[in-house]
């Protein structure tokens, strides 16, 4: 099975080097990580479709195949000549589509940590990243040659063991500082900046995550991140496409289809530890999310998965 690729002349040698480099050292889809630190490589040989996750802070990059994500009603794509930057925690889902073990899709994800990004900014010092207006937590934007020339060379340090100690912690921050300097940088900017309003939002996603049953009043979430609660409600949406009880719904459903599928609970036992206290809502509320009841959903997935 021959698979058209996107193609760009001046990339593709460095895409061929990072598609074999991967492909050398690629361990199962969502295995564990690299080596190094926060790098992980995975070679997929089948199209996957209808993969909800909570996407945490990451750069993102296909050196074969090609990925399309949904965030809200937003639908985003990218492959070769493209990479995507997830800023703040996010619950997207999505696919991978164009993979056959004739040609797989090679996938490479660097996690960022906003406090690498702010030690990097305070040590930069004047940087000039472009000011716009903020959006979303998650963008694409066009694949350069400098960048993919770092994310090689730091793949390539898991054919000499020795040097990643050294060097890894370098070039991760070359990657970090041209993310930051890129056509978008300003949306990690503001995340690493302790003042802004978009570094408030995404400490309102961490609560938001770590107290996902609770019940959610926005006046109390707002007060815990010290925002008013118009502009709580504005920014958050702004960032994430989503209200913060919205954000919480797709934290709960997508836990409790976790719960279903890997440690085997009933739905009503499922809703019940995520926060719903009423089976017909989470049936409702889960359905409306899915395209189906839970255990018609989960029968699904478990006949796709056999």
């Amino acid at each position: 099975m021959t698979l058209s690729l996107p193609f760009d002349p001046t990339l593709e040698p460095q895409r061929q080097a990072l598609a074999t480099l991967i492909q050398r050292h690629a361990g199962e889809p969502h295995g564990p990580a690299s080596a190094i630190d926060d790098l992980y490589l995975a070679c997929y040989q089948e199209d996957i479709r209808g993969m909800p996750a909570l996407a945490q802070p990451a750069l993102c990059i296909l050196a074969q195949g090609s990925k399309t994500l949904i965030l809200g009603d937003e639908h985003y794509a990218y492959d070769p000549l493209h990479y995507m930057v997830v800023s703040v925690t996010l619950p997207i889902s999505g696919a991978l589509l164009k993979a056959s073990p004739e040609q797989p899709a090679l996938a490479l994800r660097l996690d960022i940590d906003p406090a690498h990004l702010s030690q990097l900014i305070a040590e930069s010092s004047p940087m000039v990243v472009p000011n716009r207006p903020s959006g979303r937590g998650l963008y694409v934007e066009k694949t350069d040659p400098q960048l993919l020339d770092a994310l090689i060379r730091l793949v390539q340090l898991l054919d000499s063991p020795r040097d990643i100690p050294i060097l890894a912690p370098l070039i991760r921050r070359e990657i970090f500082y041209r993310l930051l300097r890129g056509p978008q940088g300003h949306r990690l900017y503001e995340i690493a900046l302790a003042n802004s309003q978009t570094h408030r939002v995404s400490q309102a996603i961490a609560w938001l995550n770590q107290h996902y049953q609770q019940p959610l009043r926005i006046e109390d979430l707002a007060r815990e991140v010290n925002l008013s609660t118009s502009t709580l409600h504005h920014r958050f949406k702004a960032v994430t496409s989503m209200s913060p009880l919205q954000y919480q719904k797709q934290l709960r459903l997508q836990e409790a289809r976790r719960l279903m599928l890997n440690d085997g609970l009933e739905a009503a036992v499922a809703g019940y530890r995520v926060g719903y206290e009423s089976p017909s809502q989470f049936s409702r509320e889960y359905s409306r999310l899915y395209g189906a009841p839970p255990i018609r959903d989960v029968a699904r997935l478990r006949a796709h998965a056999g």
